[in-house]
């Protein structure tokens, strides 16, 4: 399967790329191994997610995976991003190759993990919020 016009668009002009100063949720998911590395930062005012950014080392199908779940995720409450699968990711992108299917896994990780940053500095336990958070297994097979 070749990538779609989205995935390319996304790769090529990858949206909400950076970091955010003083974020109130950092997340990083990935492992060297399999050489795919997401970084999210979030901003979170009144439980809304008012800005989100990421940092990507990968392959095309991670960046654009980051890419649009940052947009998927922008201006949605905790409980609505925390609804948004890698399904979704890959649904919104119009599909990925097989083989790339753990960067949409990486990507809705990536924001549980910011996520649970946010909770974690609020002083609450993220566990029974946002579920635990694994690597994908593409990582360790």
């Amino acid at each position: 399967m070749a990538y779609t016009e989205k995935v390319m668009d996304h790769f090529a002009n990858p949206r909400n790329v950076g970091e955010i100063e003083n974020a109130d949720g950092i997340g990083e998911v990935g492992n060297p191994v399999c050489g795919d590395i997401m970084k999210m930062y979030l901003k979170i005012d009144n439980g809304v997610i008012t800005d989100i950014k990421f940092k990507t080392f990968g392959c095309g199908a991670a960046i654009a995976t980051s890419s649009v779940s940052t947009e998927m995720i922008k201006g949605k409450t905790i409980e609505e991003a925390l609804k948004i699968t890698n399904k979704a990711v890959i649904d919104e992108l119009g599909g990925l190759p097989p083989a790339k299917i753990h960067c949409s896994v990486l990507a809705e990780e990536a924001v549980k993990s910011a996520i649970a940053d946010y909770y974690r500095r609020q002083g609450i336990d993220p566990t029974p919020i946002v579920g635990e958070i694994g690597d994908c297994e593409a990582c360790h097979s």
